[in-house]
C-alpha cells in the first residue's frame, strides 16, 4: 500500500517546534507517511501580502490531510505596518490563515476533546461540603461550528451606503444607531445558516451515540440572540427528538455555562456551539485539564481535515536557546489525525504513553510544574520540549 502524504504547516513561533516533536512521535509509533511542508503564517504575510498562499491551498486540495502548528495574528493596523515596503499602501488586509483555510475547504466541524490526565497537578479540584478536596474527572468533547457566526468575516468600518441603508431598515438600528455618524461605526455580523448549523448538531449527536455519551449540551444564548442561537436551539430539539431520542439534550447559556463548568464539569459529555461560543467554552474546559498545553483539536470537512493544537504561536518562547513549551497538545492532535485515517491503534498507543508519563510525574514541562515561562525553568527542574517528547517515545 502506498504511503499516505501529510501536509505539514509549521506556521509561526512555537508551531514549528511542536510540529516537529509530533512527527518524531509518529515515526516512533511506526506510522509511515511522506510529509510535504506548506507555507503559511506571518512570514508570508510580510513578504507576499498573503499568509495562506495559493500554492499551500493546492497542496491541501491534493493530499487532504494536514498537521498544523500555530500562527501569529495581529490587529489590522499592526499587520499592515509589517508588510515589506513594496507592499505598503496596496490595500492588502490581513485575514487569519486558519480561519481562511476553514472557510475555503468548508471545515465545518471543529472538534476539541478535553479529558483529564490522571496525576496532572494542573487538573481542576474543588472543596466538598465537609472541607475535603476532590478531583472530578473531566471527559468532554466540544463541537464548534467552524465557518460561520462572528468569525465569518462579514464586517465593515464606516459602512457604505448600501449596507448602512439596509441596517437602517431595522427598528433596533433606527432607535440606537441612526444618529451615529457612519464613519464612527464598526460592524461585525453573526450569520448562521440552517445547513451548517444542522451539520454541526448532527456531528455532535453522532459522536455522543458512537462513544456512549449520555447528553449533548447546546451552549448558546437563545434568550438574547433570538435569531441565530434561537435557530440553533430549535434545530437541536428537532434533531434530538427525530433521530437521537436516547441522548438527552441540555440547553445552557454561554455565560452561565462558564460558571457551571467549574462547579460540576463531570456532568457534561458532548457540547455544541457556534463559532465564538465554541471557542470560548473549549478554552474554558481546557483550563480544567491543565491548560492549552493539553488541548488538541481537529478541523474536519467533507474532504479535507486539519489537525492542530489550540494554543497560539507564543513568539516570546520561540527564540529560547532550549525550547520549554509543552508538546502534548500537538502530539494529541496528531493522535486525532490517526483516528481520522483509521490508525486508531497507533493513536491509542501514543495516548497511553502520554497518560503514563503524566501519571508518573518524573518528567514535567514548566507549565506542569506551575512555573512562569522563562528561559531558566530548565535549570529549575522543568523538562525541555525535547525531553518531554523523548519520555513519551520511551513509554510507547
Amino acid at each position: 500500500m502506498a504511503k499516505r502524504t501529510i501536509v505539514t504547516l509549521p506556521g509561526d513561533g512555537i508551531g514549528k517546534t511542536v510540529l516537529n516533536e509530533s512527527l518524531r512521535v509518529l515515526d516512533a509509533v511506526g506510522f509511515e507517511a511522506d510529509y510535504v511542508e506548506g507555507d503559511i503564517g506571518w512570514e508570508f504575510w510580510c513578504k507576499e501580502g498573503n499568509p495562506l498562499p495559493e500554492r499551500t491551498l493546492k497542496l491541501l486540495e491534493e493530499h487532504k490531510i494536514s498537521l498544523f502548528g500555530a500562527i501569529t495574528s495581529k490587529p489590522k493596523d499592526d499587520a499592515a505596518s509589517e508588510l515589506i515596503p513594496e507592499l505598503q499602501n496596496k490595500g492588502l488586509v490581513y485575514y487569519s490563515p486558519i480561519v481562511s483555510m476553514r472557510q475555503h475547504f468548508k471545515l465545518d466541524s471543529c472538534i476539541r476533546p478535553c479529558k483529564t490526565y490522571k496525576g496532572n497537578l494542573l487538573n481542576f479540584v474543588r472543596r466538598t461540603a465537609d472541607g475535603s478536596i476532590e478531583e472530578p474527572q473531566v471527559d468532554v468533547v466540544i463541537f464548534r461550528q467552524n465557518t460561520e457566526g462572528l468569525y465569518g468575516g462579514v464586517e465593515w468600518t464606516n459602512p457604505n451606503d448600501v449596507v448602512y441603508n439596509a441596517l437602517n431598515t431595522h427598528i433596533k438600528f433606527q432607535k440606537n444607531f441612526s444618529d451615529v455618524p457612519k464613519e464612527e461605526l464598526s460592524i461585525s455580523t453573526r450569520i448562521f445558516s440552517k445547513k451548517a448549523t444542522s451539520k454541526i448538531l448532527h456531528a455532535a449527536f453522532t459522536h455522543a451515540r458512537k462513544y456512549g455519551y449520555k447528553s449533548v449540551t447546546l451552549c448558546e444564548k437563545p434568550n438574547v440572540l433570538r435569531e441565530t442561537s434561537g435557530m440553533m436551539f430549535k434545530l437541536a430539539k428537532q434533531i434530538q427528538a427525530d433521530e437521537y431520542p436516547e441522548i438527552r439534550l441540555k440547553n445552557t447559556n454561554i455565560d452561565a455555562q462558564m460558571m457551571w463548568l467549574t462547579k460540576n464539569p463531570e456532568d457534561y459529555g458532548v457540547l455544541v456551539a457556534g463559532n465564538l461560543f465554541g471557542d470560548i467554552i473549549s478554552d474554558g474546559f481546557a483550563g480544567l485539564i491543565g491548560g492549552l498545553g493539553f488541548a488538541c483539536s481537529a478541523n474536519v470537512g467533507d474532504e479535507v481535515a486539519v489537525f492542530e493544537p489550540t494554543h497560539g504561536s507564543a513568539p516570546k518562547y520561540a527564540d529560547y536557546p532550549v525550547s520549554i513549551v509543552n508538546p502534548i497538545a500537538m502530539i494529541a492532535s496528531a493522535c486525532m489525525m490517526l483516528d481520522h485515517i483509521d490508525e486508531k491503534k497507533k493513536a491509542d498507543k501514543i495516548r497511553n504513553a502520554i497518560a503514563k508519563v503524566v501519571e508518573e510525574g518524573k518528567v514535567k514541562t514548566y507549565d506542569m510544574m506551575k512555573m512562569h515561562g522563562s528561559a531558566d525553568v530548565i535549570n529549575k527542574g522543568a523538562a525541555s520540549t525535547t525531553q518531554m517528547t523523548d519520555e513519551i517515545i520511551a513509554n510507547l
